[in-house]
């Protein structure tokens, strides 16, 4: 266990390195005996961490020459990116692009999914619905909120429309939104600038448009789009209040 913690530990420490550009892409990685000096570790630990360290997808081992570090930004894929965010929390600003682009994919998926959902022949019981939904409840009536916990239960939500919905590649996209948002603390909680009381009644409400069905009107959709906007908007202006940028933050605030 001991030695597991250190690993993941100095592989993250590297990681966020890279993230910071102390490590250049291209440029060789501090070798094994390097990283085994640095850290206090035997050769072997420093040689599990570079391999963890390629396991994340920040560098590729070249034979005979060492683990070069990969260009994470512009060759990653989505697991690079889900450790990308992770690590790049301290340096605000790129964490807030890169929130606000993870935020923008996935109103995209959650809109397209709760639209295409009251159209269709809603293959969900609405007992199982309103289950999750009172789980949601009971935890969003808790004095201090588990908020992630709810936002996990929220994605569930999503991913069963997406599963009868036979949307395949947007439930693939929006699990690894979800796992990057859920391994970020900071980004859990700016889901909930709006009170966790909202979270229960939206979904009440779409509940109750499946069930009668009619559908939304062109003007009942007009306006829940506005206001999905508008909420994510406020979603991104909180993630840049706890990482600590003001002016964002307030302009944002100013114009929702």
């Amino acid at each position: 266990m001991g030695s597991r913690t250190v690993v993941a530990d100095v592989a993250d420490e590297l990681a966020r390195r890279v993230t910071a550009g102390e490590y250049q892409p291209g440029d060789l990685m501090p070798s094994v005996r390097q990283v085994a000096e640095e850290f206090e570790m035997n050769r072997a630990t420093a040689q599990l961490t570079l391999g963890r360290l390629e396991s994340y997808g920040f560098v590729e081992a070249r034979r005979g020459k060492g683990f070069t570090i990969r260009d994470v930004r512009e060759a990653g894929g989505i697991d690079v990116y889900r450790h990308l965010f992770r690590f790049s929390v301290p340096m605000p600003e790129v964490a807030i692009d890169m929130f606000r682009d993870i935020v923008d994919v996935e109103r995209g998926i959650v809109m397209d999914a709760l639209l295409a959902y009251t159209g269709s022949a809603q293959d969900i019981a609405p007992a199982e619905l309103k289950s999750a939904i009172d789980q949601l409840e009971s935890l969003a009536r808790l004095e201090v909120p588990d908020y992630r916990q709810i936002l996990a239960i929220e994605i569930a939500l999503v991913r069963k429309l997406l599963t009868v919905l036979g949307m395949s590649m947007q439930r693939a996209i929006l699990n690894s939104i979800g796992e990057m948002v859920l391994e970020v603390p900071e980004a859990v909680e700016s889901f909930f600038a709006a009170a966790a009381d909202l979270h229960v009644l939206i979904w009440r409400a779409l509940v109750a448009v499946w069930e009668s069905g009619s559908g939304p009107s062109d003007a009942q959709v007009a306006l829940f789009e506005d206001l999905f906007g508008m909420y994510h908007e406020k979603v991104v202006a909180k993630f840049e209040e706890l990482l600590g940028v003001e002016v964002a933050g307030e302009s944002h605030a100013a114009t929702a």
